[in-house]
C-alpha cells in the first residue's frame, strides 16, 4: 500500500480511515479507536469548533493532556484551516493566562483527563460545557472578537515560555511537521504493525510529531496515557504490544529504578525499538538502557522551533558514545563560531540548521524571529560539533554555559561524570553568580536505596574531571524537579541554588 504525500496533518487520519478503516489507531483508558471511529471523532470535534465560530487563519487553544479528545480536536482544527494553541493542562493559571493573551484563541478548549488541573483552569476561565460526543468533559469558551491571522500554513503554535518569561508563540507548518514525521517512519522503518507509547505530551513537539504524527502516518496505532507513571510502562510493554518507546532520560531511569527496586527482570514483548530525547544523552544511563532491553538506544536532537528533529542515530546502530547521529535526509547543518563563520572540521561552535521543518517564526514577534533566522538557517543556540562520519555531539546550551574564573564550563559534561558513580541516577549542574565569576553547583539525585553525600561525590570527581569544573557545591535531593515534559527543571533548580548561602571560592587552577 503506497501512502500519498499528505498535504495537510488532518489527511492522515482521513486517508487510513477510508483505506483500513477497522485497524486500530487509538488505546485510551482501556477504549480502542479505530481509524474510522477517530475519524468519526474527528467530524464531530469539527462540528462543535465551526459552531463556535472557528474559521481558518483562527487559533483553537487546546488545554489538556494525552488523551483521544485532544486528538481528534487537533485534526479538527486543521480540518477547519485553523491551528492548535497545545497547553498541558499541569501549567499553572498565570502561564495559561498569558499565552491566552498572546495567541488570541478564537476559542478556548478545556479538555478533562481525570485530573484537577484542567477542569480547575476551565471553570476559572468560565468555560461551558460542549457538546461535542466525544469521551470526558469538555468545555469551550469563545475568547478573541478580533484577531491577527496566522500563515495559511501553520498547523500548530507551542509555546516555549510561559511564567519565567515572554511567551514564544513557535509557528509550525503543516509541511513541517509532516517532513519530520515522514522521515522518522522511514528512519526507524515503521509499519502499521507498529503502537507507540504515548506518554510524551503532545503539547511539545516530541509528544505531537514524533510519536503522534509519526505512528499515524505509518498507520500503526498509539497507546496514549496522559502522565508518566512507571508501572504503567512496564505493563504496556510486556502486555500492550508495544513495539516502540520513546521517552525522555527521566523515564527511563525511573524505569531502572523501579526494576531494581523489585528485583524482578523486563520482559520486552515485541519492543524493537527505544529512544531517548530531550537532552545530552548521559553514557552511563544508555550503556545501562541497552543492556537491559538487549537494544540499541537511540538518541537524536532537534527543537520546538525545528518541528523538532534535525539528527537522529542511524537505525540499529550500536554506539558507546553519546552522538545524535548525523542531521536526518533533507536537513543540512552548519557549525560556525561568534561570527557565523564554519569553525574547522571537528571543531566546536553554535550549530545552525536548514529543515523543511523549520518554523515559520515566532507569532507576533518578530525581534525573535529575526535573532532566530538567519536566511533558510535556524540558529540553535546549542554548541556542537561533528565527527568525519557526519554524527553531532551536542556540547551544551550557549545559554547555559558557566564561565567560571574565564573557563567554559559546560553541565552536560559534568553531569556525565557525576552519573557515572554508582549510587547516582542522575544530575543537573547549573551556574550560579557570585562575586565576579560563576560557580558550578550540582544537584544530584541518588539511586533507590542508595546513600551518597557531596563528600564522597566530589572525591570521585577528583581524578576525573578538571579542577575549574568541579561543583562549589553539591546538593543531594530525592527527586530532581520536572516539568510536564519530563525534563529537569533547572529553572526550579536555579532559584534554589541562589537561595543557598554563597561559599566563599578560589580561583581554580586549570
Amino acid at each position: 500500500m503506497t501512502r500519498p504525500a499528505f498535504l495537510r496533518i488532518h489527511d492522515v487520519p482521513a486517508w487510513w480511515a477510508a483505506e483500513t478503516p477497522d485497524a486500530v489507531a487509538l488505546l485510551d483508558d482501556g477504549r480502542s479507536l479505530s481509524y474510522a471511529d477517530l475519524q468519526r471523532a474527528i467530524d464531530d470535534a469539527k462540528a462543535a469548533l465551526a459552531g463556535l465560530g472557528v474559521l481558518p487563519g483562527q487559533r483553537v487553544l487546546l488545554v489538556a493532556e494525552n488523551s483521544a479528545s485532544l486528538v481528534a480536536f487537533v485534526f479538527a482544527a486543521s480540518s477547519l484551516g485553523a491551528a492548535s494553541v497545545l497547553v498541558n493542562a499541569r501549567l499553572s493559571a498565570q502561564e495559561i493566562d498569558a499565552i491566552v493573551a498572546h495567541a488570541q484563541p478564537q476559542a478556548e478548549i478545556y479538555i478533562d483527563a481525570g485530573f484537577k488541573e484542567g477542569i480547575a483552569h476551565a471553570l476559572r476561565r468560565h468555560a461551558m460545557p460542549l457538546d461535542c460526543g466525544l469521551a470526558g468533559s469538555v468545555r469551550a469558551v469563545v475568547a478573541a472578537q478580533h484577531f491577527e491571522p496566522l500563515p495559511e500554513d501553520v498547523a500548530a503554535l507551542i509555546y516555549t515560555s510561559g511564567s519565567t518569561g515572554k511567551p514564544k508563540g513557535v509557528m509550525l507548518t503543516h509541511g513541517g511537521l509532516l517532513f519530520v514525521a515522514t522521515t522518522l517512519v522511514a528512519y526507524r522503518q515503521m509499519s502499521a504493525a507498529d503502537r507507540s507509547y504515548g506518554v510524551l505530551p503532545m503539547s511539545h513537539t516530541m509528544g505531537l510529531t514524533s510519536v503522534l504524527l509519526g505512528t499515524l502516518v505509518a498507520g500503526g496505532s498509539v497507546l496514549l496515557s496522559a502522565r508518566f507513571e512507571v508501572e504503567a510502562l512496564v505493563d504496556a510493554i510486556e502486555t500492550q504490544g508495544l513495539t516502540l518507546f520513546q521517552g525522555v532520560q527521566a523515564m527511563h531511569t525511573a524505569l531502572l529504578a523501579h526494576l531494581r527496586r523489585h528485583g524482578r527482570a523486563l520482559h520486552r514483548g515485541r519492543l524493537r525499538y527505544i529512544y531517548a530525547g530531550g537532552s545530552p544523552l548521559d553514557p552511563t544511563l544508555k550503556a545501562e538502557i541497552q543492556a537491559l532491553f538487549g537494544l540499541p538506544m537511540h538518541n537524536g536532537y532537534g527543537l520546538t522551533e525545528s518541528s523538532p528533529t534535525l539528527c537522529h542515530s542511524r537505525f540499529g546502530e550500536h554506539r558507546q558514545d553519546a552522538a545524535v547521529g548525523p542531521p536526518i535526509p533533507g536537513v543540512a547543518i552548519r557549525i560556525v563560531d561568534a561570527e557565523g563563520k564554519d569553525v574547522a572540521p571537528g571543531e566546536s561552535g553554535e550549530l545552525w540548521a536548514s529543515s523543511p521543518g523549520v518554523m515559520r517564526g515566532y507569532f507576533r514577534d518578530p525581534e525573535a524571529t529575526q535573532a532566530a533566522l538567519s536566511g533558510p538557517w535556524l540558529r540553535t543556540g546549542d554548541i556542537a560539533r561533528q565527527d568525519a562520519e557526519g554524527n553531532v555531539f551536542l556540547v551544551g546550551r550557549i545559554k547555559d554555559i558557566i564561565i567560571r574564573s574565564g573557563f567554559n564550563v559546560y553541565p552536560a559534561e559534568v553531569e556525565a561524570v557525576l552519573n557515572a558513580h554508582p549510587a547516582v541516577a542522575q544530575s543537573a549542574v547549573i551556574g550560579r553568580e557570585v562575586a565576579r565569576n560563576e560557580e558550578v553547583v550540582a544537584f544530584v539525585e541518588p539511586k533507590p536505596g542508595q546513600v551518597v553525600d557531596g563528600a564522597s561525590l566530589q572525591a570521585f570527581l577528583k581524578d576525573r574531571i578538571s579542577p575549574y569544573k568541579r561543583p562549589s557545591q553539591i546538593v543531594i535531593l530525592q527527586a530532581l524537579p520536572t516539568m510536564t515534559n519530563g525534563k529537569v527543571e533547572r529553572t526550579a533548580l536555579k532559584t534554589m541554588a541562589n537561595a543557598m548561602p554563597r561559599r566563599p571560592e578560589a580561583v581554580p587552577s586549570s
